[in-house]
Order: structure tokens, then sequence, then C-alpha cells
């Protein structure tokens, strides 16, 4: 699945628009490297995104097309967040 579809998807970032600009900012990450919009997205991978001048990390847990807001927490695990 694209990043920025996952992104909104898990709700992560509420808007795939602005997940799309996050992402084509450099903001992201997948695994350590930088990622682009379209970049696929598997389970077991790590992102790390920065929003709001604090870094949120989450494990990718499961990968599905459409999930409803109460499942979408279950999509991913977080790791962490830092402020910067």
């Amino acid at each position: 699945m694209r990043l920025d579809k996952y992104l909104k998807v898990s709700r992560i970032i509420k808007r795939r628009t602005v997940a799309n600009e996050v992402c084509s900012l450099g903001r992201v990450s997948i695994n350590g490297k930088e990622a682009k919009p379209s970049s696929e997205v598997r389970e077991g991978d790590v992102l790390s995104v920065l929003m709001g001048g604090r870094y949120t990390n989450v494990k990718v847990l499961s990968v599905r097309e459409t999930a409803s807001k109460n499942d979408a927490a279950s999509m991913y695990e977080l790791l962490g967040e830092n402020n910067l």
C-alpha cells in the first residue's frame, strides 16, 4: 500500500493530502530511509513521522485498504514520541 494512503487509513494523519505533503517534504521515513508518498508500506516496517515538532515512531502491524475508526489503531504499534 502507498505510504500516504496508509497514513490516512490508519489515521496517523487525518487527511491524505496532508499525508502526501508531509511525505513530499521529507518528514516521513520507513526503516530509517526518507520515503516518498508512493513508497510501499509492508507489515513489520517502522515509520517515523515528524509533525508539529514531534517525532512519532510506529511499527506497522497490518496493512488494510479500509479500516473503521475503532480498528485503525490496531493497524500499528506506537513505539514512542520524541520532541525536537
